[in-house]
């Protein structure tokens, strides 16, 4: 039986070839050439980390698998797939549970043996080169180089001096110009609208914002608090972690012992008392102590900012596509019509009745009893048309299985008689090898179980009930909003003149997750189900679009 074969190639930032991946390809060509396979596709990332899943290549394999386009996967090694050791476990139950078997160059067919051992020495790898990389990077700083990144009125410089940077003068006047105009009273947000009124080009090209002016204090960050401007190379002063949950790097602030400080006079832009002025004021404004901005220790986890609000970060304006932000102590306004004056949607909309019509739609319009009818229908007839192309496969497995088994037994029987041969004993070497990997493909391929409530609806709308009950009280309702924000994906509002248009999109895996008894949790396959209701609803399969205005 002809096999259909998918072969998947990455090369990551450190290696910079593009020949890698045509060299990768190469080499699973020759595995394949000589067995009962056919190469239908090659999936390739290139210049992407193998310490992230979010890989367009490695995505469509993924999708492709779903659809039952080949029954196995060939690689180099089983790092190229992913060096992540959650990700690979990951990958490999979703294999298991399609039916598809994962080969590679390096290490043949994979067991779970590989991907505990090659998982774990992947980790070790990647913090072996995190640590290196933070070791020459620190060296650089204590030359007087750049540590990484980029720095409002500096250039960095390349040849022989790389590393190194220069003033750029046009901008430094635009720094001493911000310190100055900081110093005399003006605010951020009145600096930078003087800044785009003189056409005066922001550090990423376009507009300023007064966000990219004030920067965060405690953390150092903004043109403000930027210590190049007198001189002071500072490295190291925060460090990023990736987020399990949504892949993106999120800052954690160091102590003071952990920052590598270099004098570097030859860069100073702003003059000590200058410098010391807007230290002053920002204590004053910000209410800042010398504890706050210089911590002795790293501030633990949990007294870090989080979420305030259930939409905060989530809402956005429909007519530019802006953040909603606060606007004052209930309100909520464009980003970009009240800072940048870029957007002409000005109207201001009140927090609690924006956050109340959110609730409500999540409790009514969401999950509608003949919509989750529907998409568990076809969930449901997805799953048992997975499971059967999974039943099929195992069926002919064992069939050939059998069929080694009694070419073996004869085999065995022969040698018992006297029959002897130069190629008898390495034929039954390879047949017992073959009959190991069936063994241990059938062991581990069972088929899983999926069980999705049949009151779904009634058993979300119960729980969301409970969930807006416990925000009315505020001894206990910021477990409540978390639980909400993870239902909630993008909130999307627009005025019209005379009403609100609002939109709420969120993932079917997480309203389901919330609806299903704790005894049957969903498994398998549902972030790729995508639902999305709203005030205007964005509808996925069976969620037919209805309207809402305030």
């Amino acid at each position: 039986m002809m096999y259909n074969v998918g072969i998947y190639a990455r090369y990551s930032t450190e290696m910079q070839s593009e020949a890698s991946i045509e060299d990768q390809v190469r080499v699973c060509d020759r595995l394949i050439q000589g067995r009962e396979w056919q190469s239908i596709q090659v999936y390739s990332d290139q210049g992407m980390s193998g310490s992230t899943h979010l890989r367009p290549g490695y995505q469509n394999l993924l999708e492709d698998a779903r659809k039952g386009r080949f029954e196995i996967i060939v690689a180099e090694s089983l790092d190229r797939i992913s060096r992540d050791q959650e990700h690979i476990a990951g990958f490999h139950k979703i294999m298991q549970f399609l039916g598809i078997q994962v080969f590679t160059v390096s290490e043949g067919l994979i067991s779970e043996l590989h991907i505990g051992l090659k998982g774990t020495m992947s980790a070790l790898f990647l913090k072996d080169l995190a640590d290196k990389t933070r070791r020459g990077l620190e060296g650089r700083v204590r030359q007087g180089r750049s540590g990484g990144g980029k720095a409002y009125g500096y250039r960095v410089l390349k040849g022989d001096e790389r590393g190194g940077r220069e003033i750029i003068q046009e901008q430094a006047e635009t720094v001493n110009r911000i310190f100055s105009e900081f110093v005399i009273g003006m605010s951020p947000n009145q600096i930078a609208h003087g800044l785009n009124n003189d056409q005066v080009p922001g550090p990423s090209g376009g507009l300023w914002r007064d966000t990219t002016i004030r920067g965060h204090i405690k953390r150092g960050t903004g043109i403000l608090n930027n210590e190049l401007y007198i001189g002071k190379l500072v490295w190291n002063r925060q460090r990023y972690v990736k987020n399990p949950a949504t892949g993106k790097r999120v800052s954690r602030r160091n102590g003071i012992d952990s920052e590598v400080i270099h004098d570097v006079p030859h860069l100073k832009i702003i003059d000590d008392a200058l410098w010391q002025s807007v230290k002053a004021r920002q204590r004053a404004i910000w209410k800042a102590t010398e504890s706050d901005v210089n911590p002795d220790k790293t501030p633990p986890y949990w007294t870090q900012r989080r979420a305030t609000h259930i939409l905060s970060k989530r809402t956005f304006c429909d007519h530019c596509g802006g953040s909603i932000i606060s606007v004052g102590k209930d309100y909520l306004a464009c980003s970009n019509a009240r800072k940048l004056k870029t957007c002409s949607q000005n109207k201001s909309i009140r927090r609690p009745d924006l956050e109340n019509v959110v609730i409500d739609l999540l409790k009514h319009r969401l999950m509608q009893p003949a919509a989750v009818s529907e998409f568990i229908t076809e969930y449901n007839n997805e799953i048992k048309n997975q499971r059967s192309t999974v039943t099929k496969e195992r069926a002919k497995q064992e069939k050939y299985l059998r069929d080694i088994e009694l070419k073996l037994s004869g085999l065995y029987d022969a040698i018992a008689d006297g029959l002897r041969g130069a190629g008898l004993q390495s034929k039954i070497d390879a047949m017992e090898t073959e009959k190991a990997e069936l063994i241990s493909v059938l062991e581990s391929a069972a088929p899983a179980t999926v069980s999705l409530h049949p009151a779904l609806a009634d058993l979300y709308k119960e729980k969301i009930g409970k969930l807006a009950n416990v925000l009315k009280d505020p001894k206990i309702c910021d477990p409540a909003k978390l639980l909400i924000r993870e239902l909630i994906t993008r909130v999307d509002i627009t005025y019209n003149g005379t009403h609100w248009d609002i939109s709420i999109k969120g993932e079917i895996s997480a309203l389901v997750s919330l609806a299903q008894n704790a005894k049957s949790p969903p498994k398998g396959g549902l972030n790729h189900y995508a639902l999305a209701s709203s005030a205007k609803v964005v509808a996925g399969v069976g969620f037919e679009p209805t309207t809402f205005r305030l």
